[in-house]
């Protein structure tokens, strides 16, 4: 049973807003010296290897490899690592980073209508009107490019980035199907299976990756070490001891530090719909997670 939060549980959810929203920053430094592929293969590839090590010092469990586990560790890899790190760092091209972190606040609101088809999570009313005001946050912040399709790069880019979102809240479902798994183990296939899928990638469509500026260079480190492997084992640390419904506290800090980050070390110059969009996502986010929220605060 889910303990109720510990302190250590509050500064870890503050730890873990901070990682992920520093996260999108990071991305736009290191794409100054490697290519899309090269960004989104070498954070995965480090991160794999930082949690294999990890997994072989604390000796955790490889789970029976039946055709079952194998799909859902080769899905969801590829929905929660290959595919959402190479849509980030080449829609990150061409839009602010304040943007991406933003687009990824839209994940729960993608989970919730997932989650009543396929799983027996169903929708009420609230989440249903929390869902729609989110979803017109998400047209807010596209605005008029999506009409501009064809004219340019940065529309693409801002799908992009919602696909990312996308593919996050598919993997987040099949999570919650997969067979039972040791939590760390997890976490370290699914980043083999992404890095699988991203070495051939990158290989054929950027080459062998050479060493760029130390600036680049030690962003694309940050990125494997930092977001991709400390923040999943501090994730699984959080859920295991305070539960998910605390976990989605994260998803109103992410698009703030990425905003803050954004205009203060990029110097990107935010429009002000990116500002209505985020206060709509953050309400409806609000309202369609507020039962959850409100137990928890209570308990």
């Amino acid at each position: 049973m889910t303990k109720p939060p510990t302190s250590s549980n509050w500064i870890s959810i503050l730890i873990l807003g901070l990682i992920w929203g520093l996260t999108f920053m990071v991305v736009a430094i290191a794409l100054e010296g490697y290519g899309p592929l090269t960004v989104a293969c070498a954070r995965t590839t480090l991160g794999a290897i930082a949690l294999l090590a990890l997994m072989q010092l604390l000796q955790r469990p490889l789970p029976e490899f039946t055709p079952e586990m194998r799909w859902y560790l080769i899905t969801i890899g590829v929905l929660n690592t290959a595919i959402p790190f190479a849509l980030l760092s080449w829609g990150q091209q061409y839009v602010p980073s304040a943007f991406a972190g933003i687009s990824m606040s839209a994940v729960p609101l993608f989970v919730l209508p997932l989650a009543h088809i396929f799983t027996d999570e169903k929708l009420n009313l609230r989440n249903a009107l929390g869902i729609s005001l989110g979803f017109v946050g998400a047209v807010v912040l596209i605005g008029p490019g999506i009409l501009r399709i064809g004219t340019g790069l940065e529309p693409l880019g801002q799908l992009a980035c919602i696909a990312a979102a996308f593919s996050y809240a598919v993997s987040g479902i099949l999570t919650r199907r997969c067979p039972p798994i040791d939590p760390i183990t997890m976490a370290a296939l699914l980043l083999c299976v992404g890095a699988v899928a991203l070495i051939p990638s990158m290989l054929i469509v950027e080459g062998v990756p050479t060493v760029s500026d130390p600036r680049s260079t030690i962003a694309i480190i940050a990125l494997g070490l930092l977001p991709t492997a400390l923040a999943a084992l501090i994730r699984v640390a959080t859920i295991r001891t305070a539960g998910a419904v605390f976990l989605t506290l994260v998803n109103y800090q992410v698009p703030l530090w990425s905003m803050l980050f954004g205009v203060w070390i990029l110097n990107e110059v935010l429009p002000l719909r990116f500002f209505a969009a985020l206060g709509l996502i953050l309400l409806g986010l609000a309202i369609s997670q507020g039962g959850g929220l409100r137990r928890l605060l209570l308990r």
